[in-house]
């Protein structure tokens, strides 16, 4: 649609979306009171799949794993696909919201732990129900086709790549445009876009270094794999501030030294776990190199009896958004939310949203949704602590519902009306 006929619909469609908020907002509430972590969606995509049953649309569930996908046919048009993540984290939620998560359970490895929606994907999959509803139901003012989305497993970055194993690329249409949000740390009631990287690209390693335990009064007779991982760790920081050049952004975080179990023992291997976030694909696989080599000289500097063993535990691409494609959602962003709509940053957080648009070969965008109360985010940028209010995958993230619910509507709705005919 013009600029000028998307300002139309949504003016019609306000009263519409102010009456379905309290609705939305008991689904955002049950579905935080009841958290899933990441593939274990079972609940949460159950009600995506009844809610897109009782809007009429042709609903398959159980792609890739959980994915569930609302297809809607409505005449001649192009073909949208909106997407939203509905896998919550192993954390212990410190909101002390009356609605706040108490569910506790067993991660892949066994361990036990809180999970809650700290990273706001609740929000998200309200936020989809809520514009397929509207669709559905008003479906004389726009042509064309929906995709819903409703993906698990982003928070493991493997959610939107066993969708595409799946076959999902063969069992539905081919979008022209994949459109996708995140609620954010930024003042409620706005967007924020960009074009180009918005997102960095994200991986995530395991390195196990070997050595021989031994007592630790004869530490001759050992080889220390605690000393290969904390000079490796000391070693590995290096490498942004001497091998990056300062113009390029990236990020490497030990956030894991583990070895041994009692202090007079010399145990026979060590693990670091490390993170890296990166907007370039050269400077990514620069840094990855430079970790394999670095660990792979300590050991060898150690005389240890093999080379360390690397493990992925996640990759997660740059999030790239198509610069015409953002042209077209900013200009409706900017008709819709006047001088709410707000160019940003690229953030150094990552999301597998883009394995779609990568797969399928279309162009996508990404956006963010302010979900910090007004006033506290005024508050905050006026005594230049923003960094003190907590982010996402902070047990303390908490974003408001209000006016956030209704933003983010009215955002993936203005974005897909972009397209509809």
């Amino acid at each position: 649609m013009k600029i000028n006929q998307i300002k139309i619909v949504n003016d019609r469609m306000d009263n519409f979306i102010d009456a379905l908020l309290p609705e939305l907002e008991e689904i955002y509430k049950d579905i935080h009171r009841n958290p899933e972590l990441s593939m274990q969606e079972f609940r949460t995509s159950k009600m995506a799949s009844d809610y897109l049953t009782k809007y009429h649309y042709e609903v398959t569930t159980g792609i890739g794993v959980t994915g569930v996908v609302g297809l809607m046919k409505n005449g001649e048009g192009p073909v949208v696909m909106l997407r939203a993540d509905m896998d919550a984290l192993p954390v212990a939620e410190a909101t002390g919201l009356p609605y706040a998560s108490t569910v506790v359970a067993r991660d892949n490895e066994g361990i036990e732990v809180g999970v809650s929606h700290v990273c706001g994907h609740d929000t998200h999959v309200a936020w989809l129900m809520g514009a397929a509803r509207l669709f559905s139901e008003h479906r004389n003012l726009w042509n064309g086709t929906l995709l819903i989305v409703f993906q698990p497993g982003e928070e493991v970055g493997r959610g939107a790549q066993a969708m595409i194993d799946d076959g999902m690329m063969e069992r539905f249409p081919k979008p022209d445009i994949i459109l996708g949000q995140h609620v954010m740390v930024g003042m409620a009631g706005t967007v924020m876009h960009r074009s180009g990287p918005i997102l960095s690209a994200g991986n995530s390693l395991k390195v196990k270094m070997f050595g021989r335990g031994a007592h630790g009064s004869q530490p001759q007779t050992s080889i220390d794999p605690v000393i290969m991982a904390a000079s490796a760790t000391m070693r590995l920081q290096t490498i942004v501030s001497r091998e990056i050049a300062p113009i390029e952004n990236a990020v490497l975080t030990i956030g894991a030294l583990q070895a041994g179990t009692k202090e007079n023992i010399i145990p026979d291997d060590a693990t670091i776990k490390l993170n890296i976030r990166t907007f370039d694909e050269g400077v990514r696989d620069h840094i990855l190199s430079a970790v394999k080599r670095i660990c792979c000289a300590e050991c060898a500097a150690s005389n240890a009896p093999r080379e360390p063993e690397f493990t992925t535990i996640d990759s997660y691409p740059i999030t790239e958004n198509d610069a015409v494609a953002t042209a077209k959602v900013a200009a409706a962003f900017d008709a819709q939310f006047g001088d709410k709509s707000l160019e940003t940053k690229p953030a150094s957080a990552s999301e597998d949203f883009s394995v779609f648009g990568r797969n399928w070969k279309v162009p996508y965008v990404f956006w963010f949704v302010g979900g910090t109360d007004p006033q506290t985010y005024l508050e905050a940028q006026k005594n230049n602590l923003i960094n003190t209010i907590p982010s996402n995958h902070s047990p303390k993230f908490a974003p408001v519902i209000h006016p956030t619910l209704k933003t983010g509507l009215q955002a993936m709705m203005t974005a897909a009306l972009a397209w509809l005919e």
